[in-house]
């Protein structure tokens, strides 16, 4: 061991008196080390925010939702109609009664959520501001992984009967209710005055989360149950003398009416591997219940999430490449610098082999420079990394996570890439001839 300490502190001596050299030799690792901590970063943020945003979307889920069919929507038929003026299919539009045959008839499906969504004025106590009231089941928290902070959710009279409650989210509790507590008073949503019976817990989720998945910011609506908005609110499946007198679409409206009594539909699936099988086949289920008309939407934002993971991957392996390059580099330039050194120190190595050093002795003392060199470059590039980890996400606004053990794994690297790139150079020093290394000049 003594004999392992000396040749330590020996190595130690001959890298701090070629300070500069064992800097610009570092400098292959530095760069090698701080990019494999950037690209870590950079990995295992973009992991966690696509894990985060499966928690806001769910697992599992299918999104239906029900749109305007466009005036090019004929069904494929362009050539073979041009110059007719054709009618356009009539479809009574997402409707309550497609849950039900969707629920009824697809055996892949293990929860469905049916949403309306109203933009309607808010009032409490003079106060005022515009806002949303969704009309949503119980089964709408259970598919969003929202939980109730306060009160309780519908219960089923308030769901059969059309009751004129609601819950309400943190948002709207801390604008409306700041004097005191929510659960029990009233609120105006448009002209309805509704009884709170439960507030939502917060839900935090930043804005570009909420823009790339097309979802609301829960935390700022109202919602009510679904019989509650149909009787009380608004039901767009009812056809009043209004609008009868309105522009008919065919005739050169300049707006299409929302005829939708459904804005939403979202279906829990029990299979992920029948995602896409259940989407075809709800497809193919509405157009042919909506008379042809394609006026909806079906999205399946698992898929979209890992198809975002597969492109964050290949991301990945292309930066694990480039840092991999970049070890490799700084690997070979300690493999020539310490080469440079053999030959520049031939009759410092005659000396010490001439009073008694073993070849083992040589191997060690070069071996320990080459490590020594690699550990100071290993160091500086982790703090490199943490740095350009932390100003990619200031300033590029990425997701960025600096685990422990990509400290820990690039540090390892460091000191691995020294013993590897060393060995060889220490290796030529220790078999040089002493008797002819005295002779060097």
């Amino acid at each position: 061991m003594q004999r392992v300490l000396f040749n330590f502190y020996l190595a130690l001596e001959g890298v701090m008196a070629n300070q500069l050299r064992a800097m610009l030799t570092a400098l292959g690792i530095i760069f090698g080390v701080g990019a494999v901590i950037a690209m870590l970063a950079i990995g295992t943020g973009a992991k966690q925010s696509i894990l985060d945003q499966m928690k806001l979307i769910g697992t599992n889920n299918i999104v239906v939702k029900g749109v305007l069919p466009s005036d090019d929507d004929d069904g494929g038929n362009a050539a073979a109609t041009q110059g007719k003026k054709e009618k356009k299919p009539w479809s009574p539009g997402l409707t309550i009664k497609d849950v039900a045959a969707i629920d009824k008839s697809v055996p892949t499906i293990e929860e469905i959520s049916p949403e309306i969504i109203l933009p309607l004025n808010i009032v409490r106590n003079g106060k005022h501001q515009k806002g949303r009231c969704i009309g949503v089941t119980n089964t709408f928290f259970e598919l969003n992984n929202l939980r109730i902070a306060k009160g309780h959710p519908f219960h089923f009279i308030h769901e059969e009967e059309g009751k004129p409650v609601c819950i309400i989210g943190k948002s709207i509790e801390k604008k409306f209710f700041s004097d005191g507590e929510a659960i029990g008073q009233k609120i105006k949503c448009g002209n309805v005055w509704l009884t709170v019976i439960g507030i939502l817990e917060k839900r935090i989720a930043t804005k570009e989360s909420l823009a790339n998945l097309g979802i609301r910011d829960y935390n700022a609506d109202i919602y009510v149950p679904i019989s509650t908005t149909l009787l009380r609110l608004k039901n767009r499946a009812l056809v009043s003398a209004s609008d009868l007198k309105k522009a008919d679409w065919d005739e050169g409206s300049d707006a299409a009416q929302n005829y939708h009594q459904l804005d939403r539909v979202v279906v829990r699936v029990k299979d992920s591997k029948k995602l896409q099988a259940t989407a075809d086949i709800i497809a193919r289920m509405l157009k042919r219940k909506h008379g042809g008309a394609v006026d909806f939407e079906i999205e399946v934002p698992e898929l979209l999430l890992q198809q975002q993971q597969k492109t964050q991957e290949t991301f990945n392996f292309v930066l694990a490449v480039i840092a991999g390059i970049s070890l490799l580099v700084g690997g070979i330039g300690i493999m020539n610098i310490m080469l440079a050194s053999v030959m520049e120190r031939i009759k410092e190595i005659g000396v010490r082999r001439s009073l008694g050093a073993h070849q083992k002795d040589i191997t060690l003392q070069f071996l320990f420079e080459a490590i020594f060199i690699s550990l100071i470059g290993g160091i500086l590039g982790i703090i490199l990394g943490i740095v350009a980890a932390k100003s990619i996400a200031s300033y590029a606004d990425i997701p960025t996570i600096v685990s422990t053990w990509s400290i820990v794994l690039s540090f390892g690297v460091a000191a691995t890439v020294g013993l590897v790139f060393g060995l060889f150079p220490a290796q030529k020093a220790a078999q040089l001839d002493p008797i002819k290394a005295l002779r060097s000049d």
